[in-house]
């Protein structure tokens, strides 16, 4: 490989061509990320309650695991969220308006025991889970 005085231009783009073997940069440049995510790459996005489901844990844990099931606001698209907490799904009832965002697991899927489920609920009603479940706050009635 020519490391001479006039190699320049060679070197750069040697360097061009083999940035596409980096995972992070092909995915980031062909925006692969906004064409399968439901949230079509935003990090949060807001959606209406359709169901509370529970998920069997992988093995070899045994629990179920709260999760709702979501329709996006922005694209219509459905999908599961998980409900942290203990008792957290007890403040969230059907229709109400929940805030999503990603679970962060292995680059953007699921997390630990919860197979297929990719979001976490953050908020219901504009009004943060957390203060909730901690009893801060309390849910606006309707």
């Amino acid at each position: 490989m020519g490391m001479g005085e006039f190699a320049g231009k060679k070197l750069s783009e040697r360097r061009d061509k083999f940035r596409w073997k980096k995972e992070k940069y092909s995915r980031r440049v062909r925006r692969l990320k906004e064409k399968h995510d439901p949230l079509e790459g935003a990090p949060q996005a807001k959606g209406i309650v359709l169901e509370k489901v529970g998920i069997e844990a992988k093995q070899p844990n045994s629990a179920i695991r709260k999760c709702v099931r979501i329709q996006l606001l922005k694209n219509g698209r459905q999908l599961t969220a998980f409900c942290p907490r203990n008792k957290a799904v007890t403040f969230i009832d059907e229709h109400d308006e929940v805030m999503i965002e990603g679970i962060g697991g292995r680059k953007g899927r699921s997390m630990g025991d919860i197979s297929g489920v990719r979001y976490k609920v953050i908020k219901v009603n504009d009004i943060s889970l957390n203060e909730l479940v901690r009893g801060r706050r309390e849910k606006p009635r309707r």
